[in-house]
């Protein structure tokens, strides 16, 4: 798999696994549902680097039981347990309206076992329109007692490497923050295969009603999103960045609400960035970040933004 930036004809645009991105701002799974609701009543999604929609699995699935979602300071705890319509009905009913706008399209996946997650590549790896796969390894496996995929580094390492060997398309691996150090499940999905990482998924937390006496989350923690965590992911991708360099592209996402926060993920080491939780109290946040980032390269005479990746590792500290 090609793993060279190139830059292409403006400050923005690059190449990335063969894929031409008008930018380096995508959509994060889970906030930005499949992209049709903000492509038919907002503005047009082409003018994004990329659209990751909201996680799919091989059937439906109906989620958690409620309460799902309670704001907290700076951000908010979800437990939507996943709902979405499964992968054939993505491929046959969402896809096709997805390919209307010219933007890359992301698919992020996620099973129970093993079994769920192949059988889900295996479906996308015949969709036409579907560029990339985002693997979601924050999902419990069933078959080893509801601990979380990408806990254990021996069992990333095999989803990883399995799921290389079905798919020819690029595949990220997305980390969960909710381990010890994020540099040994980044060398698991490496050395599984991985073509690049998706830094951070949400991290756990909860929330406690004072009236009522207990959790306010039905299953009473969720994953915590938001300006919150911003310092955790920019930190998190700076420990990998520091370890790979540029030969593992990493995507930012967590806690980016202006460019100035996905600057902060670039300069860590970011090829790109994803905005999440802020697509809920401001839809327009991504095209806001995008002309930004524009304002801040002309300002600073920068060429290009990939100048900037990782530019905090080569500063020296005076």
């Amino acid at each position: 798999m090609q793993t060279k930036i190139e830059p292409l004809d403006n400050s923005l645009s690059y190449k990335l696994f063969g894929i031409d991105f008008k930018n380096p701002v995508w959509t994060a799974s889970g906030c930005f549902s499949y992209g049709l609701e903000v492509a038919e009543n907002l503005y047009d999604i082409s003018q994004l680097g990329a659209v990751v929609v909201k996680g799919l699995s091989f059937k439906p699935r109906t989620g958690n039981p409620p309460q799902r979602i309670v704001e907290t300071p700076c951000g908010m705890l979800n437990s939507i347990g996943l709902q979405n319509p499964g992968v054939e009905y993505f491929t046959q009913k969402i896809l096709p309206q997805l390919r209307k706008y010219d933007t890359v399209i992301v698919a992020n996946i996620f099973g129970e076992d093993e079994d769920e997650y192949l059988k889900v590549a295996e479906h996308l790896d015949r969709a036409d329109g579907v560029y990339i796969l985002e693997l979601n390894v924050s999902c419990p496996n069933v078959k080893k007692g509801g601990i979380a995929f990408g806990s254990d580094p021996e069992t990333l390492y095999s989803l990883v490497k399995k799921l290389k060997q079905v798919t020819d398309k690029p595949l990220l691996v997305k980390l969960s923050p909710n381990v010890t150090d994020i540099t040994v499940t980044a060398d698991a999905s490496v050395e599984g295969g991985a073509d690049g990482l998706v830094l951070i998924n949400t991290l756990l937390g909860m929330a406690i009603d004072v009236e009522k006496e207990k959790p306010i989350i039905g299953l009473k923690t969720g994953g915590l999103s938001g300006p919150a965590i911003l310092p955790v992911a920019v930190r998190m991708i700076y420990q990998v960045y520091e370890k790979y360099g540029s030969s593992v592209p990493i995507i930012g996402v967590g806690g980016i609400t202006t460019a100035q926060d996905a600057l902060q993920h670039i300069l860590a080491g970011a090829v790109a960035v994803q905005i999440g939780t802020a697509n809920f109290y401001d839809p327009y946040s991504p095209l806001k970040v995008i002309e930004g980032l524009k304002k801040h390269l002309k300002r600073k005479n920068y060429s290009h933004f990939l100048e900037l990746i990782g530019k905090a590792h080569r500063l020296e500290i005076k």
